[in-house]
């Protein structure tokens, strides 16, 4: 695919951009499209009826619009016509937006089309919500860089779009439902957004409702988090995604690029179980752009075959504040955090603002687990790691007291909440380390953090096998990522 070639719009964007307040930006996720990436976009439909009508929700200064339109005059029937309603609140934008159409206007009359416009200066939600309210969808295509901000549980935005069915916590997904919900049946939405809402429990309401009514196209992910909106220093994980309003599930397209120029664009065609998986009621949309290899063979068993359970890590320690120890003594139980895990060592007690034990009372014991062998990874990586998923092995024989408290930000791998035979843990253990695992965590989740939900829904070796792993790992103190790896992978066959 040849590198998209940027066009005037994108200088007024950079000008606007100069203008805009970077707090507010930032508040707002007011990040505009550069062109390369909405001329991309707009190359994801398919169809230009004579009558075409354009939802552009939160606008900018209209590069999306832009590209549209460009697309639109070299694609659709002599004399076809082109309406566009937008979207945009930042007076700023406002100015920009209303000069540059009416040269784009001008310039499709030239191409022989005609195309009209029309600039709401009011809030999308609001406003859209209120015309869902009198009638049918208007619009054959909607194309959208929506913003990024949370929306507060009781909010006035939150109430609206409840009303309608669509819940969610953040303006990029309510401004794709709404888009969604004003594009008639056959029509094509494409859109920006971050990759966040394809997994984890927040967004499950939004994907129910979402799957729905459409199915995916085309789903393009840039394997770089900093460079589709590097002038604006976003490192957000974007897709764009290509949605068929009351489509059928056919195969879908998934394409990577490194960076916006799409120099090094690569696709392939994937089931539609692939992305959307019938039976799951997570509803996780998955984008597996990583292959795995041989070791995709062994991805057979949910947890709930394995009789194993995960679960956050029960102790929120502000709740036991007044039970704290800074160092373990009689009557306590270890208080077990991510920092006592670090670079492959496990270390208890360390010296730390946190505490290291825990009082055993009546109100901290309900909080504690039995002593045994437990699999835990960390919720949340540090920065100097690389993998998101990142395990250890908690051994009793190193931790010789009655109960352990796992603290919030640690996943705990259990069996009817206690621990886990040692080879079994060791084994998990081992399966979670290796790269088949991450690449199979990373091909659904667009989180940098690792939730309970999101290991419940992944797929691990069978029972004997994560035995086997754990015999390998008993004697095998000391390992590095290749030697993991290539054990992992060499056990495909077996």
């Amino acid at each position: 695919m040849r590198p998209f070639s940027q066009r005037p719009i994108d200088g007024l964007r950079r000008e606007a951009n100069l203008q805009l307040d970077p707090v507010r930006r930032a508040e707002f996720g007011q990040f505009m499209t550069p062109t390369a990436i909405a001329d991309f976009m707009a190359s994801l439909f398919t169809r230009f009826p004579v009558h075409t009508r354009l939802l552009d929700p939160g606008a900018g200064v209209g590069s999306l619009s832009d590209a549209f339109a460009t697309r639109f005059c070299a694609q659709a029937p002599a004399g076809s016509s082109l309406d566009i309603e937008f979207y945009e609140i930042e007076p700023i934008l406002l100015q920009y937006l209303s000069s540059h159409l009416q040269t784009l206007a001008a310039q499709a009359e030239s191409q022989g089309h005609k195309l009209k416009y029309s600039i709401h200066k009011q809030d999308f939600i609001a406003e859209a919500s209120f015309v869902l309210g009198f009638g049918e969808p208007r619009f054959t295509h909607a194309i959208l860089n929506p913003p990024y901000k949370k929306i507060g549980a009781s909010s006035e935005h939150r109430m609206l779009l409840r009303s309608l069915g669509i819940e969610t916590v953040n303006l990029y997904t309510a401004f794709l439902g709404l888009a969604v919900a004003h594009v008639e049946d056959g029509g094509e939405i494409v859109a920006i957004v971050p990759r966040s809402f394809c997994n984890g429990t927040y967004y499950r309401p939004f994907r129910r409702w979402l799957l729905k009514r459409v199915a995916f196209r085309h789903i393009h992910v840039f394997e770089s988090r900093k460079k589709a909106f590097e002038e604006d220093d976003v490192l957000q994980e974007n897709i764009i995604v290509h949605l068929h309003r009351g489509g059928v599930p056919k195969a879908v397209t998934v394409s990577t690029s490194h960076d916006p120029s799409f120099s090094d664009y690569q696709e392939q065609a994937l089931q539609y179980s692939e992305i959307v998986d019938p039976l799951d009621p997570q509803c996780f949309i998955r984008i597996p752009t990583l292959a795995i290899k041989g070791a995709s063979e062994l991805l057979t068993h949910a947890l709930d075959d394995l009789g194993l359970t995960i679960s956050t890590g029960p102790v929120v320690d502000f709740r036991v504040r007044e039970f704290w120890l800074s160092e373990p003594r009689a009557a306590c139980a270890p208080m077990l955090y991510a920092h006592h895990f670090k670079g492959g060592c496990f270390t208890w007690p360390k010296k730390h603002k946190k505490p290291n034990a825990v009082r055993l009372t009546d109100e901290t014991r309900k909080w504690l687990m039995p002593r045994g062998c437990y699999t835990i990874t960390k919720r949340f990586s540090a920065k100097e790691e690389k993998r998101r998923l990142v395990a250890y092995v908690v051994d009793p024989a190193l931790l010789p007291y009655d109960l352990y408290g796992f603290e919030n930000h640690l996943n705990v791998f259990h069996q009817a909440k206690r621990g886990l035979a040692p080879d079994l843990a060791r084994g998990l253990a081992l399966f979670l380390n290796s790269t088949a695992a991450e690449r199979s965590f990373r091909n659904f989740s667009g989180h940098t953090q690792v939730n309970a939900t999101d290991l419940r829904s992944m797929r691990y070796p069978n029972r004997s096998l994560l035995m086997k792993f754990g015999e390998w790992a008993r004697s095998h103190e000391h390992v590095d990522q290749d030697m993991i790896d290539n054990y992992i992978d060499s056990q495909h066959g077996e």
